[in-house]
């Protein structure tokens, strides 16, 4: 009913990072859940991260396309169970490229901050035209070839962070489905302020590239409860897809 009477509105938080409410639809979320429930399962499933001081992050973590570990990529879950890493689905890929176009306008993938790539098909209410539903389908090289899916649970945090170990300087595109989260939008240069508070519900899209492609961001709180009744998920998911730049 809020969202009703007040709708939220697309906004550019910082130069060249952008916040779509609602971009994908509940058809949408329902499917990439569904997925995503398949990518948890062992092998290269859903793992805790291990940090190089000893720690580990309260998110858990599973990989496509490429396995990401402090501080770099692998083929093979390097720091879990050792088995290939699963690949990241075309239909997938072709997501963040409409991602893109969707979140900088008609110039899209073109523009000062894409990629320069072709976006393929349309986006229609939260789905991708013309998407392939087998797996074995697979991205190409140069196109978005990563997917880091991170599951927070109601007491999971994500600290101040940069996504650095890309050689691309493509758009970082983010997903959320479930739980709605504070996503912590901060500066090039540090961890602490300037930084922007953006509240980020189940559907919403996040991308960051250009002048921001390098900023700090984190995710401070969880609202546990808040995942639409109809998902049936506890928690928070988040999809962040890149592109590697590596060979």
């Amino acid at each position: 009913m809020t969202d009703a009477l007040f709708p939220r509105e697309r906004a550019e938080v910082a130069p060249g990072a952008v916040h779509v409410p609602g971009w994908l639809g509940p058809d949408r979320q329902r499917e990439l859940l569904d997925a995503c429930r398949v990518w948890a399962r062992p092998p290269a499933g859903l793992r805790t991260v291990r940090l190089p001081g000893g720690g580990t992050m309260t998110a858990r973590q599973m990989c496509l396309g490429l396995h990401w570990y402090p501080y770099g990529y692998a083929r093979t879950v390097v720091d879990g169970d050792g088995a290939p890493v699963k690949p990241l689905p075309a239909w997938l890929a072709r997501l963040a490229r409409d991602a893109v176009r969707d979140a900088y306008g008609p110039d899209g993938p073109d523009g000062p901050y894409g990629t320069g790539a072709d976006t393929g098909g349309t986006h229609e209410g939260g789905r991708a035209s013309g998407r392939d539903d087998g797996d074995h389908d697979v991205a190409d090289d140069g196109d978005y070839d990563i997917a880091l899916i991170n599951y927070y649970d109601s007491d999971a945090r994500m600290g101040m962070h940069r996504d650095s170990d890309e050689r691309s300087p493509a758009p970082v595109v983010s997903l959320s489905i479930g739980d709605a989260c504070v996503f912590r939008f901060g500066n090039t240069e540090t961890r602490s302020r300037p930084y922007t508070d953006v509240e980020l519900r189940s559907g919403d899209l996040m991308v960051f590239g250009g002048p921001s492609r390098l900023a700090y961001h984190g995710v401070p709180r969880i609202h546990a409860g808040t995942a639409p009744s109809e998902l049936g998920v506890t928690g928070r998911l988040n999809i962040t897809l890149r592109v590697s730049g590596l060979d």
